[in-house]
């Protein structure tokens, strides 16, 4: 059975930073594509990045591209979404995914993934 255990979540001041980790269960991690996404109350769960198995391929959207840098040590089946300069507006529970196969051309959308870790807060002070 394949597990997602996020961490690193909490309280950051905007304009500092933060370093989330997601720990993947699983032996065959390092063939998964991953992402992570983030969603608010009452809004859908939004991309904010994504990575191709071998690290080679990352994908973000406008609103953190420049800001977080997502990355992958497929040696310790671990996944990381630095977070550079954040900004209220990026107060979410962020969201680790695991996709079962290689990274799709649809990796924004949360129905590309088959597992996903149980959320950790990130809260950006102003």
């Amino acid at each position: 059975q394949v597990q997602l255990v996020e961490s690193g979540g909490g309280l950051v001041q905007a304009g500092g930073s933060l370093r989330l980790s997601c720990t993947v269960s699983g032996r065959t991690f390092s063939r998964y594509a991953m992402g992570w996404f983030r969603q608010v109350p009452g809004k859908e769960r939004e991309f904010v990045a994504a990575i191709s198995w071998s690290g080679g391929s990352t994908y973000y959207p406008d609103s953190v591209k420049g800001r977080f840098t997502i990355s992958r040590d497929n040696a310790k089946n671990t996944v990381y979404l630095q977070m550079n300069s954040p900004k209220p507006e990026d107060t979410a529970v962020y969201y680790c995914a695991g996709r079962r196969s290689s990274i799709s051309v649809s990796y924004s959308s949360q129905y590309e993934y088959d597992y996903w870790g149980q959320g950790t807060q990130v809260t950006v002070s102003s």
